[in-house]
């Protein structure tokens, strides 16, 4: 299987990844982007991608093998000087003459225009500049040779809190939040996260700090934002998930010259750099972020590929730290060390002091300026930070798994329903074999799926569904090579056989020398990818460079070195494949019904599992397939032939354009066909992608049709494995699935081969048979996914159900799942030719194309299904429910997950129509202005859980604003802090100075007017714009138009009639994903919920959130003695203002006695304090509440509603009149019901007439 789904975890042989997403507006979800298919592959490779950037990113995306490393011939850089800029932040030549230059330029893809230079400063801290001279976002990022391998044993997870702990506060910026309000403010963001021996923090920020003309706004290109949770079914207009669009392009009217502005990427690398200068490590905020490790921690802990780690990692040597338990919690990092009286604050100082050092950080730096300018600003601020010349961690005396630990096999009981197995091997370390990296080699013939491989036999057996394999380093020193298989049922009850083919294929590559051919192959390929490799998102590029600064590249090969194959090296390939024997393995088989008898848990995650020792004669049977000369394995496994889908045809037209086009134009348009069409005028590479859909409303008109032209894709997909294969590694993809239109075709990559690899898949779709054997294993697959999605984390569940309740026709997953159980081969064989025996055709070429060439590709999906046109009268309308004003719907739904502890809402407020520009524009800016303020308070401050996130949400025809809170917290009670919240937001609009108003104006335009950073980005731009039909393909220009006329009257207004709680026209609907489970804080508070007075755990959570109320101030208080002071105090649940008067006075002593403030000060900090006060007790329930804690009455329903009433017709649709008390909302409680008594918006049509985007003509 290709690297896009590499190994099960137990091969990542490292660490967890341990993001802190609180450091970013929009959090990193990495299970965010590939849904967990199955317990293996899929999730373990986005854990390995964000574990081992420097390993991840060497991976090509089409690779189904993968290796210890491989990243971006060759165009030598030009440097090109750049504006200067004010002298106050040029440094002196006498400063940049002590920095040593290790590099002037680095070996880079030939479409690569950016500069590079490599230099040490004097403190032996190492950096790369990089000089983009149109790069409309700056990043930097500093890696730091220490992870969690690092972590003392009697505090696991302290490296991770460290890492946490140094964005809240530094000696200059004093303020814990001043670093992400400044990115904030300058449309960027930043993240980081702990790995096994490194440590990375990046930021991204807007380049220049320039205004925007309104000629620019109306001619710059633009990027979606990247959405930060996970994609949901139905396409986002634009893919623009609108969830940040963060902070810089002013108005005209605010417009100034770039002299006079700090430039954005100087401010950022000032604060930055003061984490590894003088971080404060505040009193008030440790608690605060420990809460957020432990947060982290609960939400991983019914994730299978985080227990599966760590239950590979527990069961490891304990002399070796890859058995440490790394993202750590509470007990680990707070409860524990203070029972030992150990004080927690002084081992995080401890431990930077100990393991932070400027030798061991890489630094990189990527801008709009010079690499002068690059070079002076990074000798000014990182000059002080301190060397203390350590050494390079390393564990070379001890392995991961020693004899003693091998030849055994792991039972292991997953939370989902999956099957897989996993066979890894102790591996030679390949840091220094760079140039030839033997494990390459090898992962791409074991690896394989085309004929002859392990793959295609155990798949023809129905033992597999797919297989990957590879070698990962775990740190200097160890590595692992795994082989990670996802079984069919009748694979687990074969799995010894399985184990068998894996080794007889084995014996097969050790039985002959390795193949130069094959080698020279994969070489060519990674030639031809680094050639042509595009830019990627600024951090991203930082980040991972950083990453492999730490590995011993010669400094010019720091771009192709993890890429390029260089060196055949026959001995290595050999010494590489003696890992490879039968007393070096262990297994690890993941079921949820074998073997059954489980006898132990592990400690961390809780995962039950049983361990043997392999059988014996299974290990002797090894033995002779490995040991025999002349042992022949079965004649079905060969050797891979030669590819013949290796691109040889690279060239590429570079027309000089004045300015690229905006929009594609439709080059044919008649009642069987609309095809458009765009030459890259941009990026000029040998790339292109066609996109087509064949639409017919039968494959969405009920779940079962949906459910059916989900198999037969599936089939077919399945067919073509191991012919697609050869183009998968040749850079050539394909994808086929079901869509709510009918059918979604896509081919993309090097177009040299694109025409035969479209008119295979037509082939396979035109003569579809349905085979019964390979059916079962489909559907056996798909029911296990549709299980599966049910144990998802909550927060990537919530967005279906509410697409769900929102779309006038969607489908949820248990309905899905439903059908499944009925259908038949039979019924498959039927149904797929009835679909395709009256479609339209809707295509797209774009790329290294001409007009004649898609003119081709249309003719041959039209020739391969000679069917009826479809008129369009007949094709399927997307649109969706209209919200009616003073709605306050509820809608619960119980998680399937019987062991998971966090709830999640969506909170989703109703606004209006897609395509009305202003509304468009305000709910664009209203996200924005809230961004930040929401992720501080919900997150930062209260705690409420790790995922929190805000901003629009887009439907088909419609759009409102959302907050998305993961928690352990009941959801009544999530939802009383969201409108806290909302509530308090508009004293926040109130008293915005003009100023904060303007930045957060630039910073969404910029953001809307982001550069497309390669080819995909901008097929994907089009093909959604033309799916919406709305063909708006300049929707973000008019975006920009509009944003930046708007005032902030007009946000006021618009807060006051959608967002305000108080507010008669809001229209309100809450999702609660309910858990079944509770944590032992739901139940501390649960057991204590009939007692008068408030128990210490809710008055702890209240003091905390006080304590952050003050730091906020940025009032330098000790937050320990702030807590002693309301030893005395009493809270009693039945006397609201009592409660209220004991701690305003409380606060206030404390102030004047403590802090030694003056009266003005102390008012000016007490007052606001007990304006929130009612809030903050209601939300603590420490106040009368009727209820018990975090519950609300319960209401009776009523024709599916709670508290609904009907009254009058909107548009034929009985429309809704909730009740007029907002403390009372109606609950949803039958969605057809629901929907019957709601509108239902208009169906999209072109903002303008298509005959515009007509060029019919034949010719170019």
């Amino acid at each position: 299987m290709s690297s896009r789904s590499l190994v099960h975890l137990s091969s990542i042989a490292n660490t967890v990844l341990t993001t802190t997403a609180h450091h970013n507006p929009y959090p990193i979800l990495y299970a965010r982007v590939i849904p967990l298919r199955t317990t293996s592959v899929i999730a373990s490779w986005h854990l390995i991608s964000n574990i081992f950037p420097a390993s991840a990113s060497c991976l090509s995306a089409r690779r189904r093998h993968f290796s210890t490393c491989s990243s971006p011939p060759f165009s030598q850089p030009q440097q090109r000087q750049h504006h200067q800029i004010d002298p106050l932040y040029q440094q002196s030549q006498h400063t940049m003459s002590t920095v040593e230059r290790l590099a002037e330029a680095l070996e880079k893809p030939s479409v690569d225009d950016r500069s590079y230079r490599v230099i040490r400063l004097p403190n032996k801290l190492e950096a790369l500049l990089v000089h983009d001279p149109d790069t409309d976002k700056a990043s930097a990022s500093v890696n730091v040779n220490v992870g969690n391998f690092s972590d003392d044993d009697d505090l696991p997870g302290i490296a991770h809190a460290v890492e946490h702990s140094l964005f809240m506060g530094t000696e200059k910026f004093p303020k814990e939040n001043a670093y992400s309000q400044y990115l904030a403010a300058h449309a960027g963001h930043s993240n980081a996260y702990t790995a096994a021996t490194e440590t990375n923090y990046y930021f991204e920020v807007a380049a220049t700090a320039t205004s925007v003309s309104r000629s620019t706004l109306s001619t710059t290109p633009a990027t979606p934002a990247t959405p930060a949770v996970p994609a949901e079914v139905e396409p986002l207009t634009d893919g623009f998930s609108s969830l940040t669009v963060p902070p810089t392009a002013l108005p005209d009217s605010a417009a100034s010259s770039s002299s006079d502005l700090v430039p954005p990427l100087y401010g950022a690398l000032d604060r930055f750099a003061q984490f590894f200068i003088s971080p404060l490590f505040l009193e008030s905020t440790l608690d605060r972020e420990l809460r957020a490790v432990d947060s982290e921690n609960k939400k991983n802990l019914q994730n299978d590929a985080w227990r599966l780690l760590q239950l590979n990692k527990s069961l490891s040597n304990p002399k070796h730290p890859y058995h440490h338990f790394s993202t750590g919690n509470l007990q680990t990092l707070r409860d524990g060390p203070q029972s030992r009286g150990v004080n927690v604050r002084d081992e995080f100082i401890r431990f930077y002091e100990t393991h932070y050092s400027a030798n061991r950080m890489k630094l990189v730096v990527l801008g709009r300026e010079s690499l002068d300018e690059l070079e002076g600003w990074v000798a000014e601020l990182f000059a002080d930070v301190k060397n203390k010349d350590l050494p390079q961690n390393r564990w070379d005396g001890v392995q991961p798994y020693t004899p003693e630990n091998l030849q055994r096999i792991c039972f292991a009981k997953p939370v989902m329903d999956s099957r897989s197995l996993d066979i890894f091997f102790p591996y030679q370390d390949e840091e220094h074999l760079h140039e030839s990296k033997p494990s390459r080699y090898i992962s791409h013939l074991i690896g394989h799926e085309g004929p002859g491989s392990i793959l295609a036999h155990i798949k023809a057996k129905g033992w597999a569904f797919s297989l990957s394999a590879g070698a990962l380093a775990i740190c200097p020193g160890s590595a692992f090579f795994t082989i990670s298989i996802t079984l069919t049922e009748d694979g687990l009850n074969n799995y010894q056989e399985v184990i068998k083919t894996i080794f007889q294929y084995i014996s097969l590559i050790k039985s002959r020398a390795p193949e130069e051919w094959i080698f020279q192959e994969m070489k060519n390929l990674a030639e031809v990818d680094f050639k042509f490799k595009q830019k990627s998102p600024a951090s991203r590029f930082t980040s991972g460079i950083s990453s492999v600064m730490q590995k011993p590249y010669p400094r010019e090969w720091l771009l192709s070195g993890p890429r390029l194959l260089r060196k055949f090296d026959e001995q290595a390939i050999r010494r590489g494949l003696d890992c490879l024997r039968a007393d070096n393995f262990n297994v690890e088989l993941v079921s949820q019904t074998f073997p059954g008898n489980w006898d132990s848990k592990e400690k961390w995650y809780g995962t039950e599992y049983k361990v043997e020792k392999l059988p014996s004669d299974l290990l002797s049977e090894i033995g002779r397939i490995l040991e025999t000369p002349s042992y022949k394995p079965i004649p079905e496994l060969h050797m891979p032939h030669r590819n013949e889908f290796v691109p040889t045809r690279l060239e590429v037209e570079k027309r000089v354009v004045a300015e690229p086009a905006k929009t594609p134009t439709l080059i044919r348009n008649d009642d069987r066909v609309r095809a458009w069409f765009k030459k890259d005028d941009t990026f000029y590479v040998p790339k292109a992608t066609v996109e087509i859909t064949l639409r017919n409303p039968l494959a969405y008109a009920t779940p079962g049709n949906n459910v059916l032209t989900k198999l037969a894709c599936g089939l077919i997909r399945d067919d073509l494995q191991e012919y697609s294969y050869d183009a998968e590694l040749g850079g050539l993809d394909y994808n086929l699935s079901a869509s709510v239109f009918g059918i979604e075709m896509s081919v993309s990559g090097y177009n040299d081969k694109m025409a035969v690899l479209l008119e295979k898949v037509l082939h396979s779709m035109r003569d579809f048979k349905v085979k019964p054997d390979r059916f079962k294993v489909v559907k056996q697959r798909m029911a296990d996914s549709f299980a599966n999605n049910e144990y998802q984390q909550p927060y990537y569940q919530v967005g279906s159900v509410t697409r769900y309740l929102t779309a006038e026709k969607a489908w949820i997953g248990e309905q899905f799942a439903a059908e499944l159980e009925h259908i038949e081969a039979e019924d498959v064989a039927a149904f797929f030719p009835q679909l395709l025996r009256q479609i339209h055709i809707e295509l797209l070429g774009h790329g290294n194309l001409y007009k004649e060439d898609v003119l081709k590709m249309a003719n041959m999906v039209e020739s391969a299904f000679p069917t009826r046109p479809l008129p369009q009268s007949q094709w399927n309308v997307r649109r969706n429910m209209i919200i009616p004003p003073g709605s306050n719907y509820i809608y619960e739904k119980t998680l399937k997950d019987p062991a998971n502890v966090n709830h999640c809402i969506e909170y989703y407020l109703f606004v209006g129509n897609l395509m009305d520009t202003q509304l468009r524009a305000k709910s664009l800016l209203f996200g924005q202005l809230t961004n930040e303020p929401a992720f501080d308070q919900l997150r930062t401050q209260e705690q409420l859980g790790y995922v929190v996130w805000s901003g629009v949400r887009y439907g088909a025809t419609t759009l409102g604003y959302r907050v998305i809170i993961q928690s352990e917290r009941t959801n009544q009670h999530l939802e009383s802090r969201i409108e806290a919240f909302l509530t308090r937001f508009r004293e926040t609009l109130d008293t915005m100075t003009d100023e904060e108003f303007e930045s957060h104006k630039r910073s969404l335009i910029n953001k809307r007017l982001e550069k497309l950073k390669n080819l995909n980005s901008e097929t994907g731009r089009y093909w959604s714009h033309i799916g919406s039909e709305y063909f708006d393909f300049t929707q973000h220009e008019t975006d920009a138009e509009a944003v930046a006329a708007l005032t902030k009257g007009d946000m006021v207004e618009f807060y006051r009639e959608y967002i305000d709680p108080q507010s008669p026209t809001r229209a309100k609907l809450s999702v609660h994903m309910n858990a079944q489970s509770k944590s032992d804080t739901q139940r501390k508070v649960s057991d204590s919920a009939s007692s008068a007075a408030v128990t210490d755990e809710r008055k702890t959570n209240l003091i905390d959130q006080l304590s952050a109320m003050l730091s906020s101030s940025s009032i330098e208080f000790d937050s320990e003695k702030f807590k002693a002071s309301f030893a005395d105090v009493d809270l009693m649940t039945n006397d609201m203002a009592k409660n209220k008067d004991a701690i305003v006075s409380t606060i206030r002593g404390f102030l004047e006695t403590e802090v030694k403030l003056d009266n003005e000060k102390v008012a000016s900090v007490v007052e606001p304090t007990a304006n929130v006060l009612d809030e903050l007790l209601q939300g603590f329930r420490i106040m009368p509440t009727g209820t018990a804690a975090g519950e609300t009455e319960p209401v009776a329903a009523v024709d599916g509603m709670v508290n609904g009433t009907v009254n009058g017709d909107t548009n034929g649709h009985a429309a809704l009149t909730p009740s007029s008390n907002r403390s009372q909302p109606t609950y949803i409680t039958s969605v057809p019901e629901f929907k019957a008594r709601l509108a239902v918006s208009a169906g999209p049509s072109p903002i303008v007439d298509l005959s515009e985007f007509e060029e019919i003509d034949p010719k170019l």
